[in-house]
C-alpha cells in the first residue's frame, strides 16, 4: 500500500508543479508539460515492478502512435481560443476532435500492421 501511495504522490505532485510553473513562467511550464512525463513515470513503475524490457519499449512504441491524434488538440485549441470561442467551447470541441482522430488512427494502423 505505501509503494501505490508513493506512485501516487509522486505523480501528483508533478502535474501540481507543472501547474504551478504556468502561474510564473508559461514557456518553461510548457516545455514540462510536454515532456513524455506520464509516458515516463509508467515506464519506471513498469521496471521497478519487474516488467521485462520489451514490454516496457512495446508501450514506447504503442504512446508514439497514440500521441498523433492528441497533437490535433493542441494545434485546436488555441486557433479557436483566438476566435474567440471561449475556454470551455474551444476545450469541447478540440477534445471531440482528438477523439475523432483517435476513430480515424486506429482503423489506419490496423490495416498498416501496427499493433496496439
Amino acid at each position: 500500500m505505501l509503494y501505490y501511495t508513493l506512485k501516487l504522490f509522486v505523480s501528483a505532485l508533478i502535474i501540481v508543479l507543472v501547474s504551478e510553473i504556468a502561474k510564473r513562467h508559461s514557456g518553461f511550464a510548457a516545455l514540462v508539460a510536454s515532456l513524455p512525463l506520464t509516458s515516463l513515470l509508467a515506464m519506471i513503475w513498469m521496471h521497478v515492478d519487474g516488467m521485462e524490457s520489451l514490454q516496457i519499449a512495446g508501450l514506447s512504441n504503442q504512446v508514439f502512435w497514440l500521441v498523433l491524434p492528441s497533437l490535433l488538440f493542441f494545434l485546436l485549441f488555441p486557433v479557436l481560443i483566438k476566435q474567440g470561442l471561449g475556454f470551455w467551447p474551444s476545450l469541447g470541441v478540440s477534445v471531440t476532435a482528438t477523439i475523432a482522430g483517435y476513430f480515424v488512427l486506429l482503423p489506419l494502423l490496423r490495416r498498416l500492421g501496427v499493433q496496439l
